[in-house]
């Protein structure tokens, strides 16, 4: 399975694309999305397992707004019902894939620690607001690698994470080997994925402008573009997703590489 090499001009047609979807089913989008957030919130509040839970979950829900976006594309309504996919189906891979994920963020942090950022990383696991500035910039100070390390990290994981719940749940592949394949799609495609990004934070200061009304729409888009992009990368997906719809089972993809 190749991911399909685009030109830097399609990251801006997503956006479009992503915008196309949204306005489908505008308010049930909002609504949908609401829901996940204050689902999020509560769920994070929970001492100790929460916010790893919440972590554990996140592919799931992803997959859930992805089966909306396939749902709108095929002309069928989006429904509240799609947000529970990821739970009906491949669960136990998605739930690895978040498990995996969160792994990798505590040795992230681990490998920041043995830089020198400590005292950094500490305020960052807290959950704590941190009101005295003095404590930032003394745990900023000497912490210069830390940060390029956690940067780079971090950027990498994400990376990695871009397209894996879809390309488990969609395609059926084990969740490691999505994770690569979904950072060799970012790679082969960086120009489009840049275009994608820089677009994205010009939208978030215009969405910022009106009192943040604006992120009313540019959340949903964020979402529904995703799924865009998915498409355009691995066009092969819809033909998994028709015969995911019509109940057949499929053999975890081991040869990606």
């Amino acid at each position: 399975m190749e991911p399909q090499r685009l030109q830097a001009i399609q990251g801006w047609q997503w956006i479009k694309q992503g915008y196309a979807l949204f306005m489908k089913a505008p308010l049930l989008w909002v609504v949908i999305l609401l829901i996940c957030f204050i689902a999020a919130a509560g769920l994070s509040a929970v001492p100790v397992i929460g916010e790893p839970l919440a972590s554990l979950l996140l592919p799931a829900v992803l997959v859930g707004l992805m089966v909306g976006c396939r749902a709108l594309e095929q002309g069928d309504e989006l429904e509240l019902a799609h947000l529970f996919s990821g739970f009906r189906q491949r669960t136990a891979q998605l739930v690895t894939l978040g498990g995996v994920a969160l792994v990798g963020q505590f040795l992230i942090f681990g490998a920041m620690m043995m830089v020198g950022g400590a005292t950094l990383v500490s305020i960052l696991t807290s959950g704590q607001p941190v009101e005295d500035p003095e404590i930032i910039k003394q745990a900023i100070t000497g912490a210069g690698l830390a940060i390029l390390l956690g940067i780079t990290l971090f950027s990498v994981l994400l990376m990695a994470m871009q397209f894996a719940p879809m390309l488990v749940y969609f395609n059926n592949i084990a969740p490691i080997n999505a994770m690569k394949l979904s950072l060799r799609a970012f790679v082969a495609n960086i120009g489009a994925m840049s275009v994608y990004g820089v677009a994205f934070m010009i939208l978030a200061i215009l969405a910022s402008i009106p009192m943040m009304l604006g992120w009313l729409v540019l959340l949903p888009v964020m979402f529904t573009s995703l799924y865009a992009c998915y498409c355009d990368i691995f066009p092969v997906a819809k033909e998994n997703q028709q015969a995911l719809d019509e109940g057949d089972a499929f053999t975890p993809d081991k040869g990606v590489f």
